[in-house]
């Protein structure tokens, strides 16, 4: 993966709104009141009952995607204003600052490597001994039921008494400006060795085990015995991730609209995994087998808001286990979160426990006949998109809270078609196989990915994302009664 600062997609992140105007602090978790406790995997009901794609007579042209994964770079240009009044409804303290946000009204949002700039206004009506006033940036991991652990804290001073300035009255005005770092230092793992961490994304979802949160705190220092004034904004932080640029055929079919070439006919551009066996009784009849291989295009790392191409043969001896198990409707490859919390969350191999890694299903594959295939009585091939939502969060490693992504391939939905037990890897759910991949914010630069679904396919509909298979199905209420502050 490669880093860049510039063309980030608009943001759309499912974070808590900070108050506009007076603040006050909301409840996170206020809403979280009903939750489907459905033991099994989710089965993406209407991905099944969608009509069969029409086998494509002519080789369908590419569409662009639905949602492209480009965007604008937005400048930091919209100024949002929060504030403190007095009793008499009087903005006696300000926080100005621009960032990336749409409105005036959203969440400030920075990316990589913007300069948070802004002013803190002061307006008295009588003279005040402050002992200072301080602007501070800072980032922190929160888990239920525990104290923030803070990663990132910078702080400006912008005004203390002088000889000729010992109390405050009347209006001021200071400006302050912070660079966000690339990385932090950050303990991690049982040992809590210092290492060095990309700075991560902010994270907030109803019924997380844990948040990541980013403010802007601005801070008037009263002396002692006396309580401080704070003023404070939340505002989002998007990490620059942004896949190598895939093979030089596939950037051709992008760029002038023309079909992709499948794995045989671009090597390079395509991650051919190994075959499965799929066995099993068909109509309780025979016993059957099929060699199903997946391939998925290189490099593996998406940016959200485009489509995975996708292409999966099946081979065997008998035509009709080939034509049961290629029914499209019938191949149930999903797109998986794990989220790992504790000590051994940044290690790939460490201990998957239900108190510390949760699952939820982030998409669900799509299949239609390849425009490549040629009849043959023992294969089957199918072409296909995963499409990544726009406000899918990216991947990311930091201690004590890690996000990965996984394609798992379930057991086929085929009707008449019983698996063989012992043939699928042994898990919570079993699989035919699991491949890492990696969710980006941002699309390599002269990469507009198309969808190549034949018009007219219907497209698995949207599923509620944030449903923490983890939390439910441990019944872990001290997650569901979360109240998670912000201010």
């Amino acid at each position: 993966m490669q880093t860049e600062t510039e063309s980030l997609p608009p943001p759309s992140l499912e974070l808590a709104a900070p108050s506009i105007g007076p603040l006050t602090i909301s409840n996170r978790a206020g809403a979280i009141a009903n939750h489907d406790t459905e033991h099994e995997l989710p089965t993406y009901a209407h991905a099944r009952n969608a009509p069969a794609p029409p086998s494509p007579i002519v080789a369908p042209r590419a569409r662009p995607a639905t949602t492209g994964a480009q965007g604008s770079a937005n400048a930091l240009a919209v100024e949002a204003h929060r504030y403190l009044e007095t009793t008499k409804a009087k903005k006696w303290l300000s926080l100005f600052v621009k960032s990336r946000a749409g409105t005036t009204t959203s969440l400030p949002v920075f990316y990589e490597s913007d300069v948070i700039a802004g002013r803190v206004e002061l307006d008295l009506d009588k003279a005040e001994g402050y002992k200072a006033v301080t602007a501070k940036i800072q980032g922190g991991t929160t888990f239920v039921g525990q104290e923030e652990e803070i990663f990132l804290k910078e702080e400006q001073v912008l005004w203390t008494p002088s000889a000729t300035e010992s109390k405050l009255r009347g209006k001021h005005s200071w400006s302050f400006s912070f660079s966000l770092p690339a990385d932090v230092s950050v303990k991690d793992g049982e040992l809590g060795k210092k290492g060095t961490f990309r700075l991560p994304p902010s994270f907030s979802e109803r019924a997380s085990p844990a948040y990541i949160d980013y403010k802007i705190i601005v801070t008037i220092r009263r002396g002692f015995l006396k309580v401080n004034q704070t003023l404070v904004t939340n505002f989002a932080f998007i990490p620059s991730i942004v896949p190598e640029l895939p093979s030089v055929l596939r950037r051709l079919a992008y760029s002038d609209g023309s079909l992709l070439i499948g794995p045989e006919g671009d090597p390079q551009g395509w991650s051919v995994l190994p075959p499965v066996q799929i066995k099993g009784t068909l109509f309780n009849a025979k016993d059957v087998e099929v060699t199903c291989t997946l391939a998925l295009a290189t490099p593996l790392c998406y940016a959200v808001g485009s489509p995975i191409p996708l292409v999966i043969t099946f081979t065997g001896e008998d035509p009709h286990a080939l034509d049961v198990l290629a029914e499209p409707r019938a191949i149930q490859l999903l797109l998986r979160r794990s989220m790992a919390t504790g000590l051994e969350a940044t290690d790939d191999n460490g201990a998957r426990r239900t108190d510390n890694h949760f699952y939820e299903n982030s998409g669900m594959a799509y299949f239609w006949p390849s425009w490549e295939a040629t009849a043959a009585p023992n294969k089957r091939v199918l072409q296909g998109e995963l499409e990544l939502p726009r406000d899918l969060k990216p991947s990311f490693k930091f201690p004590n809270f890690t996000i990965r992504y996984t394609l798992d391939l379930f057991p086929f939905k085929a009707a008449g078609f019983t698996p063989t037990p012992g043939t699928l890897t042994e898990g919570k759910y079993p699989l035919y196989l699991s491949k890492p991949v990696d969710i980006a914010t941002k699309q390599a630069d002269g990469v507009t990915p198309h969808s190549y679904a034949p018009p007219g396919y219907e497209k698995p509909k949207d599923v509620d994302y944030i449903k923490s298979l983890g939390v439910l199905e441990n019944g872990n209420q001290r997650f569901l009664a979360h109240g998670h502050t912000h201010v």
